[in-house]
């Protein structure tokens, strides 16, 4: 694949006022055209990697005091020559800079390009570009592990052991088929579904972690839901121990959505207090905050039902369950005021996580619940877990595949049928590492990162 190495420029920093703001550049000659506006040492008689102080001037006129870092291709991100200039974080100073960059002939960069080049350039493979992305949106401890993992080559080194196998497989099959005539075996079909069923099982953890790669990705919305005063507002205050939420006795209280954050085992969870569900009020208010509490449930990763163990009976709560419309979600059911119940409430309530949110008493409980509903295994952030939604997509195409190459065998089908199913593995595979691509591909993937990476 062939483009452009014209020298580009972009701000690498976030925008807006700080101390200081990075202007990166790479390449063709963007050492030589920095050098023209820098007084100070010449640029172009710099080893790599090293940090010259000096001045920015448009003729006689002095921008800026900068450090500027030099890094001769192939020793550089992107594998080209280039520059970072750290000056102040004026944005009038950094608008001044590119402006003379540009009028030098450097091009503005666009999304992701300084990746995308680095990617073209075989610095790293596509799954490892794309975790560079991730990496800089980390928000949690395991979201940054898991992107770091990815990004060093631990996902590609899986992926490249799978598809060494299968192209071994294909090759022998397609010689197969040059000396069909002769009716030569090159492997045993029985090696091919075992290999073929081994990959799939390779497979199917990878595409089942998804589900707790994107809630490291994306954060777990947990949406509490309850009838009016059962203890949502205390309960978020417990959570997030901070009086986030309004906490009274008078029914109806919390009008709109609260929300809060909470890392749990190095996942984010964003709690919301919702107002209280009831089929009827007269406060016109308060019935625009039972909407928005639907609304709320629609997009919820896990729900939790809270129930006032002192007041309702488990009838009253299955059919307020029903009532309310919860079932089906992911739900976690919890009777709260366990101090002020009777005896034989916290007998039939057995299927409920019991708390006493007010005391505090079984918060640390719920947290491990909620962790063992998102993570089903403990994780450290050493194993791979797919956080991208392209690469589950190609996964389980690629099992697919497999599948059909296993029941190919198992139904005796000709060679040219096998490596077909095996050439799709292959392709779905080759996909996520950018082994196979194409242009669109890739502007659809690298347009998704900012302008200065």
């Amino acid at each position: 694949m062939h483009y452009n190495q014209d020298p580009i420029v972009a701000l690498a920093t976030p925008q807006g006022v700080g101390a200081i703001a990075v202007v990166r550049l790479s390449g063709k000659g963007v050492i030589e055209m920095v050098n023209q506006l820098f007084c100070g040492s010449d640029l172009t008689q710099q080893a790599s990697h090293t940090i010259h102080f000096g001045l920015i001037k448009q003729g006689d006129v002095t921008i800026d005091e900068v450090l500027v870092s030099i890094f001769i291709a192939p020793h550089s991100f992107t594998k080209e020559d280039a520059v970072e200039i750290s000056c102040h974080g004026a944005p009038f100073i950094v608008e001044q800079l590119i402006q003379l960059l540009v009028a030098q002939g450097v091009r503005i960069a666009e999304p992701g390009e300084f990746t995308k080049r680095a990617f073209l350039n075989g610095r790293f493979d596509l799954a490892q570009a794309e975790a560079v992305a991730d990496l800089i949106a980390a928000d949690s401890k395991l979201a940054h592990q898991t992107a770091l993992h990815q990004m060093r080559g631990g996902f590609s080194l899986e992926l490249q052991t799978l598809r060494k196998a299968l192209c071994h497989f294909a090759a022998m099959l397609a010689l197969e088929l040059d000396f069909a005539e002769e009716d030569v075996a090159f492997l045993d079909r029985k090696d091919l579904k075992i290999l073929a069923g081994a990959l799939i099982e390779n497979l199917t953890p990878l595409i089942d972690s998804f589900s707790l790669g994107n809630a490291i990705k994306q954060g777990v919305s947990v949406v509490i839901v309850g009838k009016p005063n059962v203890g949502k507002s205390t309960l978020l205050n417990q959570l997030l121990q901070e009086e986030r939420a309004i906490v009274s006795p008078i029914a109806g209280t919390t009008r709109d959505a609260i929300e809060g954050t909470l890392h749990l085992g190095g996942i984010r969870f964003r709690f919301v207090d919702t107002a209280g569900l009831r089929e009827k009020t007269l406060d016109s208010i308060e019935a625009i905050g039972i909407e928005r509490t639907k609304q709320q449930l629609s997009k919820a990763c896990v729900v939790l039902y809270l129930v006032d163990l002192s007041h309702m009976t488990l009838k009253q709560a299955e059919e307020d369950l029903v009532a309310l419309g919860l079932e089906g979600l992911p739900l976690l059911k919890i009777g709260n005021k366990i101090d002020l119940a009777p005896a034989a409430a916290l007998e039939n309530f057995k299927d409920y996580l019991l708390i006493a949110a007010q005391a505090g008493r079984g918060i640390a409980e719920l947290k491990g619940k909620l962790l063992e509903l998102v993570a089903q295994k403990p994780t450290d952030g050493s194993a791979t877990i797919i956080i991208n939604i392209r690469h589950c997509d190609r996964l389980q195409k690629s099992k697919e595949a497999l599948e059909a190459v296993v029941t190919g065998l198992g139904e005796e089908r000709s060679n040219e049928l096998l490596v077909v199913d095996i050439n799709r593995a292959l392709q779905a595979l080759g996909e996520i590492t950018g082994e196979i691509t194409t242009e669109e591909i890739l502007g659809e993937i690298f347009s998704k990162f900012c302008i200065g990476k």
